[in-house]
């Protein structure tokens, strides 16, 4: 039987989240000599030790050679647990939440797959797709970058993006790209109060021409500057909190929603 694929978790916040959010095997512990055990650090080796992870203490210049990110933290641990479309779908069916997806088309940078993905946990996005070639999965850099909040949402890959969006119109979601293009509708000006799945497209290259004309709508992000394009990251961040506002910042997570944690 081949041996467990296992990958290295880093920085403060990457490490806290995997541990809270309990979906890997963790194999141990990595600390940075002469670091003090206090805030968040103490509350890693806390979580750690009730579920009896090794710890190991090692000098600094061992840590940088893994990233210099780390923060002094580092952890061995299984790989970042996918979970299957069938189960979002299964999951937003179940749930008393107006579904909140996002559809990401072949992003290439885990920076802005990491930005993006704090933003959909923080604004209560119940699943996350990505497809399978083209486009970068969740590595430890995608972790870090989202400060941990990946290890609570439910992300799913899928070999077509396409046919994950054609699912989602038969059970009355609205499919709705993030374009600049011409016929694209201010986002502002747009009722995004409904059953959504955005979708956001790669660096430069934008959505593919069939994901985008498989879109119900196109939602763009007004521009007054010189420069005419927007950071992905950004650009989805934007209009995923604009989704959020219009159903209501304070308004309660429904009793029994996933409110965009992992099940």
């Amino acid at each position: 039987m081949a041996a467990e694929m296992r990958e290295i978790l880093y920085g403060r916040n990457a490490v806290r989240e995997a541990l809270r959010a309990g979906r890997r095997r963790f194999y141990k512990l990595v600390l940075a000599e002469g670091m003090r055990e206090s805030g968040i650090v103490a509350e890693i080796v806390d979580l750690a030790h009730r579920r009896q992870v090794p710890l190991r203490r090692v000098e600094r210049r061992h840590l940088d050679e893994i990233s210099p990110n780390h923060q002094g933290v580092a952890a061995e641990v299984s790989p970042y647990p996918y979970v299957e479309w069938k189960a979002i779908l299964t999951a937003i069916e179940g749930s008393q939440e107006m579904p909140l997806l996002l559809l990401l088309d072949c992003l290439q940078d885990p920076q802005n797959l990491g930005s993006l993905l704090r933003t959909a946990e923080i604004v209560g996005v119940q699943g996350v797709v990505l497809p399978k070639r083209r486009a970068v999965g969740v590595t430890p850099a995608v972790v870090n970058a989202s400060a941990g909040a990946v290890e609570h949402l439910r992300v799913a890959r899928v070999t077509n993006l396409v046919r994950a969006m054609e699912e989602l119109k038969k059970r009355d979601v609205w499919v709705v790209g993030l374009e600049n293009v011409p016929q694209a509708r201010p986002y502002h000006h747009v009722d995004l109060n409904l059953p959504l799945a955005l979708v956001v497209g790669s660096e430069g290259q934008g959505m593919r021409r069939l994901v985008r004309e498989r879109c119900d709508l196109l939602i763009k992000l007004p521009m007054r500057g010189r420069i005419n394009s927007l950071n992905a990251a950004v650009a989805g961040s934007i209009a995923l909190y604009e989704a959020w506002r219009q159903r209501g910042f304070d308004r309660p997570p429904a009793e029994g929603g996933p409110e965009g944690k992992a099940i």
